[in-house]
């Protein structure tokens, strides 16, 4: 009878993970890991990150495991470069996130990381989700008063962040102090005025029409914050379902025996309605849009499905359709 391989222990398997980084980047190991640094890791990072939450808006669970341990590569393989310059190591990154859990968690822990009884939890005031970001907000400023750092509400939010969802954390954060719109439909009247001044802009340049563009969708992106909407889920299925609805243009087109380059604009135009009519098939689900700049080449460490999900996106970027010739497209 064949014994069943013992599983290893969480700090067993960690261990093991930083061991090969280790090697990797040693006098045997890859050419390609040593050459690494954390300017040329930055697109990996990301791309992991998106691909891991591609993997939860998929909802599928079975690659996740996969995803998630792409993105610890990339924590670890920063932290090893970080070891060799003598700057910091993993264990100062995992120690600085625990310190941080537990100094913003008072009502969970004491000071020297005990769990705290729930009796002493019962003293806290923090016991809903929207208490505890409160709570989290002003501990964090507290931080930041010590350690002489100026105190601005907005500063934690990084400039990396795809453009609507730093909007939405922006607006969340001045909420979070009163600084918000009393009801959403005061939003809707905000995003009036500033199309009818993107209107006026459109006469007058370029700059000026970008940038009341901006104030268009930043408006647009609170909007979706004060509904309890995520606007980045929002237009991913927004452009699944044109993107549904454009591949029926083409497959109708097929069977009359034209395409989309050889039909005119009225045509398509006909076909288009035609094809709003019908029921919908299922969307696919919405993926997390491409990191900016443009990532570097996946590391030969980076699993293969991590390697082909890359391919399939550029090769889906690379075939975007043109643009529609009328406004009428949701």
């Amino acid at each position: 009878m064949l014994r069943q391989k013992r599983r290893s222990t969480p700090g067993e398997a960690f261990e093991r993970l930083v061991g090969i980084m280790a090697a990797l980047r040693g006098p045997r190991g890859c050419a390609w890991d040593r050459k690494q640094t954390h300017e040329s890791l930055r697109g990996h990072l990301i791309e992991e990150s998106f691909e891991a939450a591609d993997a939860i808006d998929r909802g599928d669970i079975d690659a996740l495991p996969g995803e998630l341990g792409d993105v610890l590569l990339q924590c670890v393989f920063h932290a090893q470069i970080g070891r060799e310059a003598g700057r910091f190591d993993i264990v100062d990154v995992i120690d600085a996130i625990s310190e941080k859990l537990i100094r913003r968690h008072p009502h969970v822990f004491a000071p020297d990381g005990r769990l705290l009884t729930k009796r002493e939890q019962a003293r806290h005031q923090a016991t809903t989700p929207e208490a505890v970001r409160e709570q989290w907000a002003k501990l964090k400023a507290d931080e930041q008063a010590r350690e002489g750092r100026a105190q601005r509400l907005l500063a934690g939010v990084p400039r990396a962040l795809p453009a609507l969802l730093r909007a939405h954390r922006i607006g969340a954060r001045a909420a979070s102090v009163g600084f918000d719109w009393p009801e959403a439909r005061d939003i809707l009247a905000k995003i009036d005025e500033e199309v009818a001044e993107l209107r006026a802009a459109l006469d007058e340049s370029p700059e000026r029409a970008k940038d009341e563009l901006g104030d268009v969708l930043f408006s647009i992106a609170n909007l979706a914050r004060r509904l309890g909407l995520d606007a980045e889920a929002a237009l991913a299925a927004a452009s699944d379902k044109f993107t549904a609805r454009f591949d029926a243009l083409e497959e109708e087109l097929a069977a009359r025996g034209t395409n989309v380059h050889r039909a005119s604009p009225a045509e398509m135009e006909a076909v288009w309605d035609l094809v709003k009519t019908r029921k919908p098939s299922p969307s696919p689900p919405p993926s997390a849009p491409p990191a900016s700049p443009p990532r570097p080449t996946s590391s030969p460490s980076t699993s293969s499905s991590s390697r082909e999900a890359t391919r399939r996106r550029v090769k889906a970027e690379d075939a975007t359709p043109p643009s529609p010739r009328r406004r009428d497209r949701s």
